[in-house]
């Protein structure tokens, strides 16, 4: 993929003013951090999220995400739906379309996990997995395609690992594995294919453990996170990418802690949850 691989961050934040990205997800966790990061911006963003009601256990909905895009100073949009549903899909593109009267940017956010052994795993979650991370992917890309032609500006975020071909982690949670690697495989693919148009393709993944309300919910959760970072590291990562020339960056498997080194960066232990503990690595890396 050499060939390919443009890697130059060069962020401008005041590029994101006025653009308009579609995110699947984005109610909560590391994609809402993305999103009030480019509402503050002065972005547009267009969520489409299956939270349309309070979850007993996790904080925010779809509604409550743009209250706080609109608050952070962008303009925000819910899309009520599922990623794996192709009627909804085009639903968010439309509606962004005549919102906005254009897509900028594509964020693959939303995102199904399970971590058990093969033989633990039920076909039911299987399919759940393959069907939001990497149908979900392909679909919404598909979709904004054709618009994200016409940009000028035009880039594909996906939130997935680097292709680690090491064994240890297919072996280690299979079906997970193969359902976020088939996101990478989009961005690997996509990068390739819209080489020459300008349009630039990339994933993006935290080196560390990152501070969720789904991390924290999970048996011993509450300990975990001593060794995470604030989710502002990914989403600072994600506005560094989406705010550089994508012509010029694409093709590229990123960790948030390489972005923002090359953004010039030089202090990461502010996004420490507790600076004093030992980071936890995240996987796949």
């Amino acid at each position: 993929m050499t060939d390919i691989l443009r890697s130059t961050i060069d962020p401008r934040p005041e590029v994101l003013a006025g653009k308009t990205i579609v995110m699947s997800g984005g109610s909560r966790g590391i994609g809402l951090a993305i999103a009030l990061k480019a509402a503050a911006a002065g972005a547009n963003i267009v969520l489409l999220s299956k939270t349309d009601t309070p979850h007993p256990s996790l904080e925010g909905t779809i509604h409550t995400a743009v209250e706080q895009i609109n608050q952070a100073g962008g303009r925000g949009l819910a899309v009520v739906g599922d990623v794996r549903n192709d009627e909804d899909v085009d639903r968010l593109v439309s509606a962004a379309i005549e919102r906005f009267g254009g897509i900028d940017i594509v964020i693959n956010n939303a995102s199904a996990i399970n971590l058990a052994k093969t033989e633990a795993v039920d076909m039911k979650r299987y399919d759940l997995m393959m069907d939001i991370n990497v149908r979900g992917t392909f679909a919404l890309c598909r979709a904004a395609l054709p618009h994200l032609r016409h940009s000028g500006h035009g880039h594909i975020l996906t939130l997935s690992p680097p292709l680690n071909l090491e064994p240890r982690w297919a072996g280690a949670h299979l079906a997970y594995t193969m359902s976020k690697y088939g996101m990478s495989m989009t961005t690997l693919g996509l990068a390739e294919e819209l080489k020459d148009t300008g349009i630039g393709v990339n994933s993006l993944w935290p080196a560390t453990l990152i501070d969720t309300a789904a991390i924290r919910n999970l048996p011993g959760g509450s300990r975990m996170i001593a060794g995470a970072r604030d989710a502002a590291i990914v989403a600072d990562a994600a506005a560094a990418i989406l705010a550089s020339d994508p012509a010029g960056c694409s093709g590229n498997f990123f960790t948030d802690e390489q972005v923002l080194t090359r953004a010039g960066e030089k202090d990461l232990d502010k996004y420490a949850l507790d600076p004093a503990h030992e980071l936890v690595p995240d996987i796949f890396l």
